[in-house]
């Protein structure tokens, strides 16, 4: 059974720094593509990073490009998104999913597919 924990989340100032992780059981992450998503009240849900699940290659999204950083640890099976430079418009529940090798796509300026298990997701808050 595919599942996802999200932890890392909370309250942080503008400027700060937080990272997120991304807990997988049930699987391994060479066989499955991990994403990032966020999604801020009333807006729709925007992806934000992936990393490829057969060499770790990544996807950042333009608005947190220079910002963010994806990386795995195959041995704890976990996902990490590090995020720094927070300002408010970060603010959102940021989710974790998963989607099978064959079945999703990663590239430098493209993450896509079906991403079929899903985190509960884990809030984000940037304020002063």
């Amino acid at each position: 059974q595919v599942q996802l924990v999200e932890s890392g989340g909370g309250l942080v100032q503008p400027g700060g720094s937080l990272r997120l992780s991304c807990a997988a059981s049930g699987f391994t992450l060479d066989a499955y593509t991990i994403g990032w998503f966020r999604q801020a009240p009333g807006k729709e849900r925007e992806g934000v990073s992936c990393i490829r699940s057969s060499d770790g290659s990544p996807y950042i999204a333009n608005s947190v490009k220079d910002r963010f950083t994806i990386s795995r640890d195959n041995a704890k099976n976990t996902v990490y998104l590090q995020m720094n430079s927070l300002n408010s418009e970060d603010t959102a529940v940021y989710y974790c999913a998963a989607g099978r090798m064959g079945q999703t796509i990663v590239g430098r300026t493209t993450c896509g597919g079906a991403f079929d298990s899903w985190g509960q997701g884990t809030q984000v808050t940037v304020s002063s």
